[in-house]
């Protein structure tokens, strides 16, 4: 009897994280103990970041870990590029459960 379901789908019960490169994975590592918690929005704000080398590098500029509170005006600064500004707008989605707004001052 043939279903339609994806090869072994119905037999997956495993939760495994599938990390980009062991950079992407030494950073989740060692960036989510640095978290105040480590709920599962800290869990994908810190998965998010690590996803790119230009997020990794820039890390403190974008979240603080003090506070908890992620910084939106690191999406304007000069090192910022499409493909990093999507992976932040993305992590802070998932942390604040929306997209902080970005007020343009100039």
């Amino acid at each position: 009897m043939a279903t339609n379901t994806a090869k072994g789908a119905e037999k997956k019960n495993t939760r495994t994280i599938t990390f980009k490169n062991n950079e992407h994975k030494d950073f989740y590592k060692e960036y989510l103990q640095k978290c105040r918690y480590q709920d599962v929005y800290h869990k994908a704000l810190i998965y998010c970041l690590g996803i790119s080398r230009d997020t990794r590098e820039n890390v403190d500029r974008i979240y603080d870990f003090q506070t908890g509170c992620v910084k939106t005006e690191c999406l304007q600064e000069g090192w910022q590029t499409s493909g990093s500004a999507k992976i932040v707008r993305m992590a802070f989605n998932l942390y604040c459960n929306e997209t902080p707004s970005v007020v343009s001052s100039g």
